[in-house]
């Protein structure tokens, strides 16, 4: 009796060892040819196509990396998006891991549903962003300094992190459009550390949007999108 069931699982592991070789054989190239190691591979269900993920994008090869593909691979059948929705997955967090005492906070209303930002202050994605996100009620808002676009942002970022009233110097500016005044001469630890962990998580634009769920969404999206969402997220 063991013998009849140890034969069919050496079978299978047997089988499964040219797989095995191939894929490693397509990171191994792959990873060469691009110059940085991949943080995942994965065969996908499309013309025999592997999936590589590394630094925030997706590229597709086939088994022999005689072609790198980098753009969206859409279903034929659906018309979904798969590109998109593997990086929501493939880039989501986990929100508790984010370091929420280096944000400005808002909390209006009840503060229930939580979205957290980073953002620049020189962004004008971020300021329509920032416009939205001033509509809304029963919420916790994480903004996150994270002065990338120029010396001025950065400058920015320590004056508004210094005012005594953080949130309204935030919001003074980027609503109203008002400077923030005052110097950037007080403890400004929290935006190099901004900075440091925005690099680690692949952030290169601004703003970019995390909800409690751990999904992240970069670029300014729809008010209504934005409501929808977190409605999902308060649900759960």
């Amino acid at each position: 009796m063991i013998t009849k069931r140890l034969v069919p699982l050496a079978l299978a592991a047997t089988l499964s060892l040219p797989a095995l070789a191939d894929e490693a054989a397509v990171r191994k190239s792959l990873e060469s040819k691009l110059g940085r190691p991949l943080t995942s591979l994965t065969r996908t269900p499309y013309l025999g196509l592997y999936e590589a993920y590394a630094d925030g994008q997706i590229f597709y090869t086939d088994e022999k990396v005689s072609v790198i593909i980098a753009g969206a691979l859409i279903d034929g059948k659906s018309m979904k998006n798969i590109t998109d929705e593997r990086l929501q997955k493939l880039t989501a967090i986990k929100f508790s891991d984010l370091p929420l005492t280096l944000a400005v906070k808002q909390v209006r209303g009840d503060g229930k549903r939580v979205v957290a930002t980073f953002e620049d202050p020189n962004c004008g994605y971020c300021k329509k962003l920032a416009k939205d996100l001033a509509k809304l009620d029963n919420v916790t808002i994480y903004t996150f300094l994270y002065p990338i676009l120029s010396p001025d942002s950065l400058e920015k970022s320590n004056r508004i992190w210094c005012a005594a009233d953080k949130a309204k110097a935030w919001n003074d500016w980027m609503v109203d459009g008002k400077a923030p005044g005052g110097k950037g001469d007080c403890d400004t630890t929290a935006v190099k550390k901004t900075i440091e962990i925005g690099r680690k998580l692949a952030i290169t634009g601004t703003p970019t949007i995390f909800f409690a769920d751990g999904e992240r969404v970069p670029g300014a999206i729809p008010l209504a999108k934005i409501e929808e969402k977190l409605a999902q997220t308060a649900t759960r």
